[in-house]
């Protein structure tokens, strides 16, 4: 991979999204909303905001959504699971977003209740998997519906094929996109691209894109969600444990490593994980090409 140089389709500038997540205090909305800010000018196709295990911030979810409506000029999509709720309580939840403006939603099964690697449980009056979620969620309106995607397949998966005829329910469930679980092997990712074609899938399926802020931290989560993590990278962040500053320079050199191989390879889309930081999300979209547009952000300011 080819880093801190302009891709070879450099004319072709690729679209991006970000992901947060709803803050729990008063200091997490402060880091919020400034990264919101430093990134809106960049025009991403669209932002999501996450939905705790269980709907735990249902409320705090729907607040962060219906702010980003009223008072930026983002399209914000709302995560929504199956967790825990009937599938009435859900339906609420989809109608309500519908009534604050939101016109996309991604939709998820969730983590068990019981936290990752507990088995999971329906609902009896729930939606039981993804593709019945995404069956609702057009009963109630028309929304763009997002759903994830694994390229190392999900680890309650009998196998990447099951894994495969699962997004294949989605898709003919009415999702018209997907974004994948993180990887660091660009190989990874387009070895599973192949796969998802060969089934007839033709939806865009965007790269899940998480900077490594915390090594540690990364490796302890991919663990958990059946993501692989390289020997290369580890040995990029040895003996950082303490050095936050080194960390970050790395971070940075590894994320775009990454993301310029993507974009040379022909990638349009980029899906970023930002964990409510913008500095290296920022950097790394300039150096794919993505400037501020000057005049959002003049508008911006005069509203």
């Amino acid at each position: 991979m080819n880093a801190f140089r302009p891709s070879r389709h450099g004319t072709r500038r690729p679209s991006v999204s970000f992901e947060f997540f709803p803050p729990k205090t008063p200091e997490m909305e402060t880091t919020l909303w400034e990264s919101v800010r430093r990134l809106e000018p960049l025009g991403p196709t669209f932002v999501s905001v996450t939905y705790g295990a269980g709907g735990s911030t249902r409320e705090r979810t729907h607040n962060t959504v219906k702010r980003m409506v009223d008072e930026t000029r983002l399209k914000p999509a709302a995560h929504l699971t199956c967790v825990s709720a009937t599938c009435a309580e859900v339906d609420d939840v989809i109608r309500s977003y519908w009534a604050a403006g939101v016109r996309h939603i991604v939709a998820l099964r969730g983590d068990p209740a019981g936290g990752l690697g507990t088995v999971y449980e329906p609902h009896p009056q729930g939606y039981h998997q993804t593709s019945d979620l995404v069956t609702g969620i057009r009963r109630v309106g028309d929304f763009e519906v997002t759903v994830s995607a694994y390229p190392e397949k999900h680890p309650e998966a009998a196998s990447l094929d099951a894994d495969i005829d699962a997004l294949k329910k989605k898709v003919d469930a009415g999702a018209t996109r997907a974004i994948t679980q993180f990887f660091f092997d660009n190989d990874v990712y387009f070895r599973y691209l192949d796969k998802v074609r060969a089934r007839g899938i033709d939806i865009p399926i965007l790269p899940g894109i998480v900077p490594v802020l915390n090594f540690k931290q990364t490796a302890s989560f991919a663990t958990k969600t059946g993501a692989s993590v390289p020997q290369w990278l580890a040995d990029r962040f040895e003996g950082l444990e303490d050095d936050a500053a080194t960390r970050r320079l790395v971070a940075a050199a590894v994320c775009a490593e990454q993301v310029l191989d993507l974009v040379d390879r022909g990638v349009s889309d980029l899906h970023f994980y930002t964990m409510n930081k913008a500095d290296l999300v920022y950097a790394i979209c300039h150096l794919v090409g993505l400037k501020p547009d000057r005049t959002a952000q003049q508008q911006a300011a005069a509203e």
